[in-house]
């Protein structure tokens, strides 16, 4: 069972630093992300096939652990572990799912947040790489916003296969 909030309670522990029990990467939202649903009890699987499954263990990790664009496509066919339903809105979203960014429109998704608080019906999200905490889902602030950029919605399913 997902446990929404322990996500969200880490998310929000870890949203401007660095907990010393996982790597630490340049480009860390993925890797934050995946963190704080593992905090959120989403089981690991697919190890040691680091193009297989999402996991992290024995020094390395799965490509959809660490990489924005392999968590877009893994949570989008998982069918066993982490598994999520897409959506079409932002709005559909709850406390511990998850958005990912292509800010350039060019098929490759380049972010990855979690949702931690809503204002209203509007989802607030945290992330690292520029740490953020309880920003608007929709990056309309950052540099990084383009106004072609997408956005998929990925409900974090409650229970898991």
């Amino acid at each position: 069972m997902y446990d929404r909030l322990a996500a969200v309670r880490y998310a929000d522990e870890w949203w401007n630093s660095y907990n010393p029990a996982y790597p630490k990467f340049d480009v860390d939202c993925t890797n934050y992300i995946s963190q704080c649903l593992r905090a959120g009890g989403a089981p690991m699987w697919g190890y040691p096939n680091r193009e297989r499954g999402w996991w992290i263990g024995g020094g390395t990790w799965s490509f959809s652990w660490s990489t924005s664009h392999s968590l877009r496509w893994y949570l989008a066919g998982s069918k066993r572990g982490l598994t999520a339903t897409q959506v079409s809105s932002a709005e559909q979203l709850d406390l511990g799912d998850v958005i990912v960014y292509d800010f350039q429109n060019d098929g490759r998704f380049d972010h990855s947040t979690i949702v931690t608080a809503k204002n209203g019906s509007q989802p607030l999200v945290n992330a690292h790489t520029y740490n953020v905490k309880h920003r608007t889902w929709d990056y309309k602030d950052s540099y990084a916003y383009r106004p072609n950029a997408r956005y998929i919605f990925f409900k974090i399913n409650d229970n898991f296969p």
